[in-house]
C-alpha cells in the first residue's frame, strides 16, 4: 500500500508513482542505457500521463531489447510493425519509429563525445542543478538548459525531444533536482547509476 506517513512531492500518489519517486526520480544517472531508456519513455509520454508509461515500462523493456542502444538501432520495419500492434506499449507509430531514430543519434553522440552521459551532463556543467520547489518557486515546463539540450538533440536527428520533454528527462535522470521543499527524497544520497556506458566503437 502507498506510504502516507512521509512528505513527498505532490505528484507521487499511487504505489507505482511513489516507488518511482523514491527510488529513481532525480537520482543522477550516468549510465547510457538508462539515459536512453528515459529519453524514449519521456518522449512516449507526450500527451499522456506518466503513470500510463510506468504501467507499460516492462513492455517497453521487452519490446525494445532492454533499451540496448545497439539492438534498438537494428530494429527493422517488420519489427516496428509488430511493436505497433502490441498493447504493452503506446501504439503510436511515430513514437515507436522515433526510438530507432534516437538510438542512431545516440550512437553518433557516443562516437563524438565518448558517452551519451558526457554529452547530456555537459548541459548542466557536469553537476545537478538543485532547486527546492515550493509555491514561491514552482517547477517550470522548461529552462534555458532544456532548450539547449533539445536543440542539440534535434541537430543529431532526434524526435520527440522538445524542450518540455527534455526538461522532464533532466528531472528523471538527476540533471536537475526538483524535489519539493520538505520532500523525504530531497536529502537522500544520490549515488545510483554512476557508471557511464562508454562506446566501444
Amino acid at each position: 500500500m502507498a506510504d502516507t506517513d512521509h512528505t513527498r512531492c505532490a505528484w507521487a500518489t499511487t504505489d507505482a508513482m511513489i516507488q518511482y519517486h523514491d527510488d529513481e526520480w532525480g537520482v543522477p544517472s550516468r549510465d547510457d542505457q538508462h539515459l536512453f531508456e528515459m529519453l524514449i519513455l519521456e518522449g512516449a509520454q507526450a500527451g499522456l500521463s506518466w503513470s500510463t508509461i510506468l504501467n507499460k515500462r516492462e513492455g517497453y523493456r521487452t519490446l525494445f531489447a532492454g533499451f540496448d542502444i545497439d539492438r534498438v538501432v537494428r530494429l527493422t520495419e517488420k519489427d516496428i510493425e509488430r511493436i505497433v500492434l502490441d498493447a504493452r506499449v503506446v501504439r503510436n507509430r511515430a513514437k515507436i519509429e522515433s526510438a530507432v531514430l534516437n538510438a542512431r543519434a545516440v550512437q553518433q553522440i557516443q562516437q563524438e563525445h565518448g558517452s551519451f552521459a558526457d554529452f547530456v551532463w555537459s548541459f548542466v556543467d557536469g553537476k545537478t542543478i538543485d532547486t527546492p520547489r515550493d509555491a514561491a518557486n514552482p517547477t517550470p515546463a522548461s529552462t534555458p538548459e532544456s532548450d539547449a539540450l533539445s536543440k542539440a538533440l534535434k541537430k543529431y536527428g532526434c524526435k520527440f525531444i522538445g524542450t518540455t520533454i527534455c526538461y522532464a528527462f533532466m528531472q528523471a535522470t538527476g540533471l536537475v533536482n526538483d524535489h519539493a521543499v520538505g520532500c523525504i527524497s530531497r536529502g537522500k544520497p544520490k549515488t545510483k547509476r554512476q557508471t557511464a556506458a562508454k562506446s566501444t566503437r
